[in-house]
């Protein structure tokens, strides 16, 4: 199959690059350097030139708190971006997945938010994935829109070579214990996204590793496998005073995979243990 991978220097996009091609599929990574998705015409003539039969749309403007400060910036991105996309898309008929996020919904309540619970977003950059989430789903009938969450993988800065850096510097670090969600290996993900791809089991999907954490227990896993004896203080979002708004139940129900016939991810542990033996 062609498959086009946009944000292909990103950490999911390195990923789901590199398991397409292993399994010898003819793709293009694309990333900024080679077109600005915000620029249709040049978004119309990249992909009509390399006629793709399906698209992966991993690139996105990422930095959560710094969107807050320029959303007309983020939701160019997010927004009219993956619109761009999905246009190029339905022009040339290729299917479309699109990368969203776990933070479309509020973080109320405490169970796992199914794939057509209502958005609610609190921040800027949850507002703009919802965009591309609308932009998608109207534009093309083929579509697979992706909620992840939490993600870490190799080739880009996360949360665990965060924590691991912490923990190599200080005695004691504090982290948020009332967000609750699934962290989620791109690894991982990317194979779900290669198999999902060669289907037409089109619709909203949430793809995390299994089970549920707090982000002051991941960091303790963290800092056990790491052998560090750094100390983690939990302290509330509240307290932690970040620019965005965050939700604090990032739960997802993985019932719509159930349903069509996909695997769930390996629990999230499994995942942590192999991303840190380089796996």
């Amino acid at each position: 199959m062609r498959i086009m991978v946009t944000g292909a220097t990103g950490m999911l996009g390195r990923d789901v690059l590199r398991v397409l091609q292993e399994q010898g599929h003819l793709c293009r990574g694309v990333s900024s350097a080679d077109f600005d998705v915000c620029d249709v015409s040049a978004v119309l003539a990249a992909v009509a030139a390399f006629q793709p039969e399906a698209i992966v749309h991993c690139a996105a403007w990422t930095a959560v708190d710094a969107a807050e400060a320029d959303p007309a910036g983020c939701c160019a991105v997010n927004g009219m971006g993956t619109l761009n996309i999905a246009r190029a898309a339905r022009t040339t008929g290729a299917k479309l997945v699109y990368i969203s996020t776990d933070y479309v919904f509020d973080g109320s309540g405490d169970a796992p938010h199914e794939v057509n619970a209502p958005a609610g977003p609190l921040n800027i950059y949850g507002l703009s994935k919802w965009q591309g989430e609308k932009a998608v789903t109207a534009l093309t009938s083929r579509h697979f829109v992706l909620r992840v969450s939490w993600l870490f993988g190799h080739g880009g800065g996360n949360f665990v070579e965060t924590i691991r850096r912490l923990g190599r510097e200080k005695d004691r670090i504090t982290v948020v214990d009332d967000q609750i969600g699934s962290p989620t290996y791109t690894l991982d993900a990317a194979r779900l996204i290669a198999q999902m791809v060669l289907t037409s089991r089109y619709g909203i999907y949430h793809v995390t590793n299994e089970g549920f954490c707090s982000f002051a227990e991941f960091a303790r896993v963290i800092l056990r496998a790491d052998g560090s004896r750094c100390q983690v203080v939990p302290i509330s979002s509240d307290e932690y005073r970040s620019t965005a708004r965050r939700p604090l139940n990032s739960r997802l129900s993985k019932r719509a995979l159930d349903e069509n016939g996909f695997p769930r991810l390996p629990i999230w542990e499994d995942a942590l243990r192999r991303y840190l033996l380089g796996e």
